[in-house]
């Protein structure tokens, strides 16, 4: 399987978007912000979709808006909590044009249909070295708030009377998970992040009580399902993103096997 370039540059692009996918989730799950994320997959399909019809990269697009929505999802803040219908309504309206922009020029079109449903076997040196070095930063971001974006998360009114400004964390935060949706949809496409951000992140929270080591769990999971995925994609010739779905939602239910660990976050 390895003597193919393709199949070892999958492995390295599946592994780097895992990575980021793992340890970002676990903070969109702990802060309860799975709906948001979500949100923002669906924005960056526009984005992508909007490129093309302009003759760019359906990467950058999908990147470029995704960062965009994930600012201002940040700065709105409680102000979208309880608006689900609204919230709603904007994701269809993006959708709609993602396919509208299609329609009017579809020369680009697979491009983009891939980072709809996710195709790593497709992907090229060039992105390969784009995943990496948006995955350094974004690490590197998550690395340099994770203190006070643990501490807002978990104690928001004692974080603010501290100092610590919400916004501005919530702002920086959802910047990063921008690009962890944009990385995320290399491997499974962005109708499907969901499967590779929150599922292994998940299963870690329920598995793990420190922080520590629920990131890391997390990241162990999310390489676990994406690296075999990909060699149970090429051994049966399903569809890698199948298999990694199938994958991570085997684990979460697993995890629901033994009860919750206690919350442990010192």
């Amino acid at each position: 399987m390895l003597e193919y370039e393709f199949m070892r540059t999958a492995f390295v692009a599946g592994g780097i978007a895992a990575v980021v996918a793992g340890a970002v989730g676990f903070f969109l799950v702990l802060r309860n912000s799975i709906f948001a994320g979500h949100a923002l997959s669906h924005v960056g399909f526009a984005g992508a979709a909007g490129s093309v019809l302009i003759g760019l990269s359906p990467f950058w697009g999908l990147l470029a808006l995704t960062l965009v929505a994930g600012v201002v999802i940040g700065a709105l803040g409680e102000r979208l909590r309880g608006r689900d219908v609204a919230v709603g309504i904007i994701l269809s309206l993006a959708l709609g044009l993602g396919v509208l922009f299609l329609y009017l020029y579809t020369r680009y079109a697979t491009q983009a249909i891939a980072l709809l449903f996710g195709n790593i076997l497709g992907v090229g040196r060039d992105t390969l070295w784009d995943l990496l070095t948006l995955g350094i930063l974004a690490l590197t971001a998550l690395a340099a708030i994770s203190r006070p974006l643990l501490f807002a998360t978990l104690e928001p009114e004692l974080a603010e009377a501290k100092g610590v400004s919400l916004r501005l964390i919530s702002v920086l935060f959802m910047a990063i998970v921008a690009v962890a949706v944009a990385e995320t949809a290399q491997v499974v496409g962005i109708l499907l992040v969901f499967a590779l951000m929150v599922g292994p992140a998940a299963a870690a929270l329920r598995l793990s009580s420190g922080l520590g080591r629920g990131i890391v769990l997390a990241v162990a999971l999310a390489l676990l399902e994406t690296w075999l995925g990909i060699a149970l994609a090429y051994a049966t010739d399903w569809p890698t993103t199948s298999w990694i779905v199938f994958l991570s939602c085997a684990v979460y239910f697993l995890s629901l096997v033994r009860p919750a660990a206690s919350p442990d976050c010192a």
